[in-house]
């Protein structure tokens, strides 16, 4: 019988004694066939143990094998919300770093709950899995620091203050000072920043300050903060009603697409009567209009860097926890023209 005329499940169900059996060798042989010992085995003993594995179609349990051994080549990742662009741009460059590496990647979207959160911990913990990448608020401390004193852990975006860990993401200050002198440069004075609620988020929280402390030492600039909620049209209409040139910066890509969609119901002018800017950029950036600037995060680069610094410390590296700032790109499209 071929491996063809087997079913999925028969496969499954073919264990390792059946191959030993169908090949007339011990259980051992087999075993080191299909682990790093092959090479102890005979020329003709290996051939054998080859033609009965595709006779029977045997599909050896890694799971179980790297438990034997110790490793699971299982890297989990933590995200707060797998919907936000950012997310699943970082969560591909570490997929991609991990495939690289001969590593296999487990998501778990806690979709900004508490109680996920813990759950998936108490999974990953189950998987036992090599490292941890962790892109959340940490509001269960007490489980990352039991995870962290197990294995590697790296935060991507947002500190946890208790963990002292590798943290990869955007240098928010160097970020907030390149989007207010392009905008102070093309002639806008009134700006509005508009974020999520802050929530703890320690890059938001970033950014607000950043915003703050380089609009008073920009006299020629003068900023008001808006958050995002459901008062956004109204705020943006007593905004677009101030005189000057005024510019809206994004605080990231959720903020830009609230933002769009509330002044194209205000029926303003794109980019007449207002400026836009925005952190990060996603693809529908360019079909808005003659198009919205941006500060492009690095994403790929962010996520195989957190896989890197985690593969270094999976490999003993012991050094004091390091922090990789990451600069943005500024795109320049149609939404920030000069304005005179």
């Amino acid at each position: 019988m071929t491996v063809n005329s087997f079913s999925a499940a028969q496969r499954s169900r073919v264990t390792m004694l059946d191959v030993a059996q169908r090949a007339g060798v011990s259980k051992a042989s087999v075993s080191r066939f299909i682990g790093d010992d092959r090479a102890l085995l005979s020329d003709a003993i290996a051939l054998r143990i080859e033609h009965a594995i595709a006779e029977l179609g045997y599909r050896p349990n890694q799971m179980a094998r790297g438990l034997k051994r110790g490793r699971t080549r299982l890297i989990g990742m933590l995200v707060a919300d797998i919907r936000n662009p950012y997310s699943i741009a970082v969560m591909h460059g570490v997929e991609t770093a991990c495939r690289q590496h001969g590593y296999s990647l487990v998501v778990c979207n806690t979709d900004r709950d508490d109680d996920q959160e813990r759950q998936h911990l108490a999974a990953l913990r189950s998987y036992n899995i090599e490292g941890l990448i962790v892109n959340t608020l940490g509001h269960h401390l007490e489980q990352l620091l039991e995870l962290q004193r197990e294995m590697p852990l790296v935060l991507v975006d947002r500190k946890v203050a208790p963990l002292h860990s590798d943290l990869v993401g955007l240098d928010n200050p160097a970020a907030v000072r390149m989007a207010l002198e392009h905008l102070e440069q093309q002639g806008y004075r009134e700006i509005v920043l508009v974020s999520e609620a802050t929530d703890g988020t320690s890059s938001r929280l970033e950014r607000l300050d950043s915003f703050t402390a380089e609009i008073a030492r920009r006299p020629a600039l003068s900023g008001t903060v808006l958050e995002l909620d459901g008062a956004l049209e109204k705020r943006l209409r007593s905004f677009l009603a101030k005189p000057g040139a005024k510019a809206v910066f994004c605080a990231n890509g959720i903020a830009a697409l609230a933002c769009t969609r509330a002044l194209k119901a205000l029926e303003c002018d794109l980019f007449a009567d207002v400026g836009l800017i925005a952190l990060d950029d996603l693809d529908w950036y360019p079909l808005v209009g003659t198009g919205i600037t941006a500060l492009a995060q690095p994403t790929q680069a962010i996520g195989a860097s957190a896989f890197d610094c985690l593969l270094k410390r999976l490999r003993g590296d012991t050094a004091p926890a390091r922090t990789l700032d990451f600069l943005p790109e500024l795109i320049v499209r149609g939404s920030t023209q000069p304005t005179s």
